[in-house]
């Protein structure tokens, strides 16, 4: 028998003895012959079914949490793999390009052609990109990691991604399901606004006192400090400033952030000639 046909099985059992339960208690009242006897038993009774209940629905949420946890891990651990599979391959090639370098000497007449060509490589080769990806190597949490990357890999090179890592052990207060929600929806929010203009998207990992640090930061014109006030508002969007389900994302994030008593906060910076939205969650 399937745990959903037992879990329906068991909910009727104690539905139904609640119900007798109720009515052995109006008939004794009604042919007067309740005691506290038969009060005290009709207690005991109903503390039995009241704790299999609320254990049952513990126990269910438990289930639940996991298997959210596992379709976590399916998802994203093959990002994972995968990001694991570049890094290899891009060690052949850095490979490739070392001995090149180290063997240019026999190809050129002078020392100075030598320096010269030397660099011009060097130059090519650094502008190949792939470096965004190597931090993520290094945190514990590896659905983070393989999460971030499947949305840095779908953007591509539409976007220029930057990533810092200043903490290795990523550790966080709520469940992992909940933990992508959150980061999901400022990543998605920073890669939608960039796509409009053509941007960069930093991002910033660290773990302090058994909670995530993430920061998250994307260039984007300059917003009123009106404007930034309705961000979390339910249904607000910073697309058009009115209401629409693009803005429902924040206010969810702000809402799961809350309730694990942590904070997200949203300001403004000058950087490199141009302004940045950042948003940065303690969770």
């Amino acid at each position: 028998m399937s745990k959903s046909w037992l879990r329906i099985l068991y909910r009727a059992f104690c539905f139904i003895s609640l119900i007798i339960a109720v009515y052995l208690v109006v008939d004794l009242k009604v042919s007067h012959t309740l005691d506290l006897k038969m009060i005290a038993v009709f207690l005991l009774l109903l503390s039995v079914i009241l704790w299999g209940i609320i254990e049952w629905k513990l126990n269910d949420d438990i289930i639940r949490e996991q298997e959210k946890e596992l379709k976590m891990y399916e998802l994203y651990i093959q990002p994972m793999e995968e990001l694991v599979k570049e890094i290899r391959s891009r060690q052949h090639v850095f490979d490739n390009h070392l001995n090149a370098i180290v063997n240019m000497h026999f190809t050129v007449g002078t020392y100075e052609e030598l320096v010269e060509r030397q660099s011009e490589y060097i130059k090519e080769i650094s502008a190949e990109g792939g470096k965004q990806y190597l931090p993520l190597l290094r945190i514990s949490d590896k659905i983070l990691a393989g999460f971030l990357y499947s949305k840095i890999v779908s953007w591509g090179e539409s976007v220029e991604t930057e990533i810092e890592v200043l903490s290795k052990e990523i550790i966080s207060r709520v469940s992992e399901h909940s933990l992508i929600e959150v980061v999901g929806v400022l990543v998605d929010n920073a890669y939608e606004a960039c796509s409009v203009e053509g941007g960069k998207v930093r991002m910033i990992l660290d773990s302090r006192q058994d909670r995530l640090i993430f920061q998250i930061l994307n260039q984007h014109d300059k917003v009123s400090l009106e404007g930034i006030g309705h961000f979390f508002e339910n249904g607000y969007s910073t697309k058009n400033g009115e209401k629409g389900s693009r803005g429902l994302g924040l206010y969810r994030a702000k809402a799961i952030v809350q309730e694990a008593g942590g904070e997200i906060t949203v300001e403004q910076n000058e950087l490199d000639g141009g302004n940045f939205i950042q948003f940065t969650v303690v969770i």
